[in-house]
């Protein structure tokens, strides 16, 4: 999850492309140039270890935009895949 957020804060798309669950992965990953990534909170992880395949991670993404300071609240899925964890989907605003 904290891999990813630097990836988006940071613009490294092929990060972001990489760590997504190709099934759920959209075609479209062009980063939106209006918003600029300020904060992260990871609030809450269920699963996740080292001997398990899927994981949750409930998150505040803080981000700046042209109408002021905005956050983003997700719970996300995750899976490990060939030995290296990537999203699956996730519900805004739970």
């Amino acid at each position: 999850m904290r891999s990813r957020y630097t990836a988006y804060a940071l613009g490294v798309d092929d990060h972001v492309f990489r760590t997504w669950h190709p099934r759920t992965r959209p075609d479209d990953l062009a980063p939106d140039p209006g918003v600029g990534w300020t904060g992260l909170e990871v609030l809450s992880t269920e699963a996740g270890g080292p001997d398990d395949d899927r994981g949750v991670v409930e998150f505040r993404a803080h981000f700046r935009t042209a109408a002021g300071q905005q956050v983003l609240h997700e719970v996300s899925r995750f899976e490990r895949r060939g030995g290296r964890w990537v999203y699956v989907d996730g519900v805004v605003d739970p």
